[in-house]
């Protein structure tokens, strides 16, 4: 049965698809925005979030298309946190700050001064981000960055939908706080 909350796109259909024809469209559709979520995972360490997005798309490659059916962003995210953990457990210290890593995230441009506003505004909540408690800030990152549903948020972080919720709730209103805003 198919699931409706699925919107047309990459996930759909998958058990139709090739292998290569369903790592095509999913590197249309998640390559960007998993590449971002894994380089705020490694502070900002672009080339390496780009090493780990490639790994998991040559491990979607091996993948039976409907082994992943129906669950196709939360298994990219998934493999990638996984691949992350681990470079992160080899490697602790890491040279650029999250805040760094986004910098680079808009490519359009529009206004100069709306552009130095916005960056300044990102980079202000990147800071407060990063002083969230690591759980916080993960399930913010992928919430946010990763726009993952709090099931999706669940199957990749191992926590309970509720879990996931209370976590995001906390972390949100904490940032309000930080930011002087709400109170």
């Amino acid at each position: 049965m198919k699931d409706s909350r699925m919107p047309p796109t990459a996930a759909a259909h998958l058990a139709e698809q090739s292998p290569d024809a369903l790592v095509e469209s999913a590197l249309r559709e998640f390559e960007g925005p998993l590449t971002g979520y894994v380089a705020g995972l490694l502070n900002g360490d672009w080339e390496r979030a780009r090493d780990v997005v490639q790994d998991t798309f040559l491990k979607l490659h091996q993948q039976d298309p409907a082994a992943v059916e129906g669950r196709l962003k939360s298994w990219l995210y998934t493999v990638a946190r996984n691949r992350s953990i681990d470079i992160i457990r080899k490697d602790k210290p890491m040279t650029l700050t999250s805040s760094e890593a986004f910098e680079t995230l808009d490519d359009w441009r529009p206004d100069p001064a709306a552009v130095a506003e916005r960056a300044e505004r990102h980079e202000q909540v990147l800071r407060l981000v990063d002083k969230l408690p690591e759980n916080q800030r993960e399930v913010i990152r992928l919430k946010f960055q990763g726009d993952l549903s709090y099931k999706e948020i669940a199957e990749i972080t191992d926590l309970s939908v509720s879990n996931v919720g209370f976590l995001l709730h906390t972390g949100i209103k904490r940032l309000r706080a930080m930011m002087g805003v709400g109170e």
